[in-house]
């Protein structure tokens, strides 16, 4: 790995995508022993979108802050700005924020924030023997990360690759590497994590193939998820020319969300839902220790001009059991969740504008019927 490379991949990201239960879609065999991939077509029409959303992911253009200073008589330890990567990186950064946590000496701590980085982030300092009391304006599912797809993708928006910093490579790295192997304790538990089928389709081979619908590709290192392969005509029933497939993780996020919840308060862990203004109101906390990990919330308090919003918006159709795959397409993603099927493709810098769109919407049930049309039986 070298920093040309990931700087070329870390900036750019692919809208998250989601899980459902099963590890993958129906696959059988040819004469030849080659895998013949057969997957079951979704049902499109906008009658059958029962929610949209917008998601606004926290952006920060030399990557996620994660550092520690003083503020009066307390510490504190930022953990934020993760762009579109929080939901993968959330166990890393949480670990480096920890990490710099003990440096204090400070065993009650106080978490701002109860999105997946302040839950994983309180988690872990409860393995470390802390009493941890969370401080958030809004509790699940009124939390941004409710508003993610939960995929397995730690580079995507982390970073513009114009001001990324080798030290920020490295940091980056570790906590890829950490949040991994975090997740592969969670799989098999319930249905709060799986791996699944993922597939690029595209009428001819793009220039960026591993993740051309956004432009660019998501970054991964060598030992963690398995590489894309792209499947020749036969042996795939989609009308595209240009197919690829791998396996990816992904998080089922209402089941995830619920069980770091319950874990974080079986462990001791207090929930208190304040929300936090001003620098003032920090420093009126009884903990010497805070970990801010309010993403976009700690623009205004911390006065942090280099965040901004991403915003991503999601129409949810109705549950498709067979439909357990994810596709990306030109324009449009496919997003099976055990909650519902999402559909998804853009991201908007810059945006704060929660209001959903039915443009976006309509615009990628026509893409994604056209894809469905040209399916083989």
């Amino acid at each position: 790995m070298n920093r040309r490379n990931f700087l070329q991949t870390a900036g750019v990201g692919s809208l998250a995508l989601a899980s459902g239960l099963t590890s993958c879609a129906p696959r059988y065999h040819n004469l030849a022993g080659q895998p013949m991939h057969r997957v079951p077509k979704l049902k499109l029409s906008l009658d059958r979108i029962v929610k949209e959303t917008v998601g606004l992911r926290p952006f920060r253009a030399s990557g996620p802050r994660i550092a520690k200073e003083a503020l009066g008589n307390k510490t504190i330890v930022h953990n934020y700005g993760h762009g579109g990567s929080g939901w993968s990186l959330s166990w890393g950064t949480g670990n480096l924020a920890r990490e710099l946590v003990m440096t204090t000496g400070e065993k009650k701590v106080a978490v701002l924030g109860s999105g997946t980085v302040g839950l994983a982030t309180a988690r872990l300092l409860q393995e470390k023997g802390c009493e941890v009391t969370i401080y958030t304006k809004d509790l699940p599912p009124n939390v941004t990360s409710n508003l993610a797809t939960g995929t397995w993708s730690p580079a995507s928006r982390v970073c513009d690759p114009k001001v990324a910093t080798p030290e920020f490579q490295a940091l980056w790295e570790n906590a890829t590497r950490f949040s991994f192997r975090r997740f592969q304790f969670m799989l098999g538990l319930d249905d709060i994590a799986a791996w699944v089928d993922e597939y690029n389709v595209f009428p001819t081979k793009p220039t960026n193939v591993s993740n051309p619908a956004m432009g660019g590709e998501v970054y991964h290192l060598d030992g963690l998820i398995p590489e894309r392969q792209e499947i020749s005509r036969r042996d795939h029933s989609f009308g595209a020319e240009y197919v690829t497939w791998r396996s990816n993780m992904m998080f089922n996020i209402p089941s995830y969300l619920h069980h770091q919840m319950n874990m974080f308060i079986m462990l001791g862990g207090k929930l208190n839902v304040h929300e936090i203004k001003r620098l003032e109101d920090i420093d009126a906390l009884p903990e010497r220790c805070v970990v801010n990990c309010m993403g976009l919330g700690a623009k205004e308090i911390f006065n942090d001009a280099e965040l901004t919003p991403v915003s991503g918006q999601l129409a949810c159709l109705i549950p498709q059991s067979e439909v357990t795959y994810k596709l990306i397409t030109k324009g449009a993603n496919i997003i099976a969740r055990k909650d519902g099927i999402y559909l998804g493709g853009n991201g908007l810098v810059g945006n704060w504008d929660t209001t959903p769109k039915r443009e976006y919407t309509q615009e990628w049930v026509d893409i994604l019927q056209q894809v469905m049309k040209e399916m083989r039986s």
